[in-house]
This record gives structure tokens, sequence and C-alpha cells, in this order.
């Protein structure tokens, strides 16, 4: 009896190892949002649960008490700054004077001081003006990173401290995101191994071990092992941008 025979032709190629491992979806970032100033909260520019972009207003406080410290403060310069023309020009004229003898030394002296005096005065308005600026401008409080927020902390028309713990809202980074999972101390050397070649490659599966949810890349290895369990964690980031995981 024939016996068919099936020809091919023999070759090598990679076959990619797959370690299998229960993991746990972690925010990339998560960021507390607090007020730097002080003052009544006047306007919230978002709701809970919504998606907020890094530099987008989220709140105002009331800027009343810091647009009138700016103006008092830039008020004083320039009352500051007259006395220094004035007394730029007495100087001027002194130092004319000195030359002729007719201002003693010592008063020309008192009268540079004096300038001296009121050009540390205006250079410190400036400064005081500039530190005005900036607690003006954190009445405005904008995001900090991508993300999505949380549940709102504090209600409009209340008084908020820079000290508050809470904040005002918790903001949480999903776009990429991080997922925690574990493998057994055996692996360890292998993974190492790998890695050493180059970046490897994560993939998360649903809890039906079919469904892909996302594509990443590991980002981790812990340094210790759990000698409990016999098993070492890893840390793979995510891409996240159909919000899958």
């Amino acid at each position: 009896m024939a016996v068919p025979v099936v020809e091919g032709t023999v070759g090598q190629k990679d076959v990619p190892i797959y370690l299998d491992g229960l993991g746990t979806v972690q925010a990339f970032n998560t960021v507390t949002v607090r007020v730097r100033v002080d003052g009544q909260l006047q306007k919230l520019n978002f709701v809970e649960g919504q998606d907020v972009h890094a530099g987008q207003v989220l709140a105002q406080i009331d800027p009343d008490p810091y647009r009138t410290q700016v103006e008092q403060d830039e008020a004083k310069k320039k009352e500051d700054e007259a006395q220094l023309a004035n007394a730029q020009l007495q100087l001027t004229r002194d130092t004319q004077l000195l030359a002729q003898q007719i201002v003693a030394q010592q008063d020309y002296d008192a009268q540079k001081a004096l300038v001296d005096q009121l050009v540390a005065t205006v250079q410190a308005d400036q400064a005081a003006i500039d530190n005005a600026r900036v607690q003006l401008n954190y009445t405005t409080v904008v995001s900090p990173i991508d993300g999505r927020t949380g549940i709102l902390q504090v209600d409009v028309g209340n008084i908020v401290h820079a000290s508050d713990s809470n904040g005002i809202v918790v903001i949480t980074q999903l776009r990429p995101i991080s997922v925690v999972f574990t493998l057994p101390e055996q692996t360890f050397s292998e993974i190492e191994q790998q890695r050493s070649r180059g970046e490897l490659a994560v993939v998360a599966v649903g809890r039906d071990n079919r469904t892909v949810l996302d594509r990443g890349k590991l980002a981790v290895i812990d340094n210790q092992i759990d000698t409990t369990t016999g098993t070492i964690r890893l840390k793979a980031n995510f891409p996240n941008a159909q919000l899958h995981l």
C-alpha cells in the first residue's frame, strides 16, 4: 500500500513565548488639585467624571482682593519712582555745586545715600508687584495633567485655603495607564535576558483570556521577590487610547 508523503521546506523562525499573569490596572498619575491662595470659590468649570487637559481652567477663586493688592503695589511704586526722580535731580545739582564748593561734602553724601535708598525701595516695590501678580494668577486654578476628574471635594461659595489637604478634586490620568502583574520568580532570569535585547511587548486581555484590550510595553521589573508567594511584580504601560483598561 502506498503511503503519501508531504514534502516541505524546513526553516527556522522566532516563535514568541507568552507568560501569563494576573494584573491590576493602576492610574499612570493621580493628582489632587489644590488651591494655592485663600479665598472664596466663585466658579467651577468642570463636572465630575469629565475628561480634562493639562492647562485647562478648572476653577476660579475670587480675584478682587488680589487684584486690589496689585493695584496698591503699582501705585506705591509710582509714588516712590517720583520721589526717586526728584532725589536724582537734586543729586545732579549737588554734584555741580560740590565742584564749586557751594555744597558741603556731607550734604552731597546724604543726598546720594537718599538716591540709593530710593533705588532699593523701587526695586522692592517691583518685587512686591511681581509677587502680587503671581498670587493673582493663582486665583485661576488649572489642571496639571490630562485626565479624568473624580468626585468634587468642595462646592462653589465655600472659602478655600492653600492648606486644605483634600483639595478641590482628584484627577486620574487614564491615557496612558499602567498594569501591575505578577509572574513566578523562576521566570525572572529569562525576562531579564530577553529585556536586555530590547523592549518586551505586553498584551492585556480580558477575563475571557481572548479579548485583547490593549498592547503595551514592559516598564518596570520589581527589585524584590515576594518570598511568601514566590512571585515577582512587574509593571507595563499601555496607551489606552480607547479606554478599554
